[in-house]
């Protein structure tokens, strides 16, 4: 492999050796400078190379959880648990501190790649079956990516009407469902869940009004779409997701392959101890707090110092971009053109319904695995 010179500074060495070992440890190749990943079209050697990542935050997350763990377990249906025919959603509001709040992390670690907690502005939900009070799912929205390529060509954005209007986008940063219901095919319905008027409306509650930390501008509050990219590649969960004749997630095109999640299993703590000691930050504003617009800055402003390229960011791993409108003229509204939102105003009882018929009784008819999951096969850690 070719790589840029080595440095001098005995610091930046060891750390240079401990950033590639870890991207091959991962199964990427360095050549000619560039981050060569596994076959990115097979879902298993996906899931293989973000397993360090997810190990971390597993292992990261474990003095706060383990002692819950029992308790947030006993939110997991056993096979037994589930007659399908009496399942009905209620979606819970995630508050700080919360028993949510603490269903909410524990299940978003067992998710196949790795998943932050968010960032900017967020609204979390857990989705509940009111038959048992078992976990069916979660999801959670934070603040969408600035730069979007096919979310913002779909949308027909200038940069003026970006810049005014991003704010009524979020992107769903973490989705689906947690077995047994997995099984069932509620992924689907939670997905679904997150189009419905409960959402939107929460979203208003808690943000209209309220001024933005960077600009000091009042927020809007209207939601008027979610983005969302595939885990694993082509997406089986939103392609093809229909509420009724409605399309709710529309396939808009691919990312890029660039990004920071290979140097989150233990690297970017280093990565980021080192640049604040060594590099500068391009944000200007305090309320950045370490001098970092992002994860990615940092981590491409330091790896020229490790004699390493900045282009190690690109892995290669292209995920497919959704889009869920929540209204009538939602592009309208984010070019300007409109002023007023047509919300859908999709009742959470009425999805149900829909999922119900067309994919949950007849799932439930084809495949029984559901019926025999154990909930300690949901355990993370044993116990202290």
């Amino acid at each position: 492999m070719r790589l840029m010179s080595e440095p001098s500074n005995p610091e930046a060495r060891h750390l240079r050796n401990k950033v590639i070992h870890s991207l091959r440890k991962q199964g990427f190749r360095i050549r000619n400078g560039l981050l060569v990943p596994p076959n990115s079209k097979d879902k298993d050697n996906i899931r293989a190379f973000h397993r360090e990542a997810v190990r971390h935050n597993v292992a990261r997350s474990r003095a706060g959880l383990i002692r819950h763990e029992d308790r947030l377990l006993s939110y997991i249906a056993a096979g037994k648990d589930i007659i399908p025919e009496r399942i009905r959603p209620r979606l819970a509001l995630v508050r700080p501190g919360s028993d949510e709040e603490l269903l909410f992390r524990y299940a978003r670690l067992h998710w196949s790649i790795p998943v932050s907690a968010g960032y900017g502005r967020r609204v979390r939900f857990v989705v509940y079956d009111e038959s048992n009070d078992k976990l069916i799912g979660i999801f959670g929205l934070g603040d969408p990516i600035f730069g979007l390529a096919p979310r913002d060509r779909w949308i027909g954005w200038d940069s003026e009407a970006r810049k005014a209007r991003l704010q009524c986008v979020m992107d769903l940063f973490v989705l689906g469902a947690v077995p047994p219901y997995s099984y069932l095919l509620c992924g689907k319905l939670v997905a679904l869940m997150a189009t419905s008027q409960i959402v939107h409306e929460a979203f208003f509650k808690k943000y209209h009004g309220r001024q933005s930390r960077i600009s000091r501008k009042s927020l809007d509050g209207r939601l008027a779409l979610l983005t969302t990219t595939s885990a694993l590649g082509r997406s089986s969960l939103y392609n093809r997701l229909r509420y009724k004749e409605h399309l709710a997630f529309q396939r808009v095109g691919f990312t890029r392959g660039s990004g920071d999640f290979h140097f989150g299993n233990g690297v970017y703590d280093d990565l980021r101890r080192f640049a604040l000691e060594h590099c500068e930050g391009t944000a200007k504003h305090s309320f950045w707090g370490s001098g970092f617009r992002n994860r990615r800055e940092l981590v491409r402003k330091t790896l020229p110092l490790l004699g390493l390229s900045p282009k190690l960011l690109y892995h290669g791993v292209k995920r497919e971009v959704f889009v869920a409108p929540l209204a009538a003229n939602a592009t309208e509204f984010l070019r300007g053109d409109d002023h007023d939102l047509q919300h859908h105003n999709y009742t959470v009882e009425d999805i149900f319904g829909w999922f119900r018929d067309r994919w949950l009784l007849p799932r439930a008819q084809r495949d029984k695995r559901y019926r025999s999951f154990d909930p300690e096969a949901y355990r993370l850690w044993n116990s202290p």
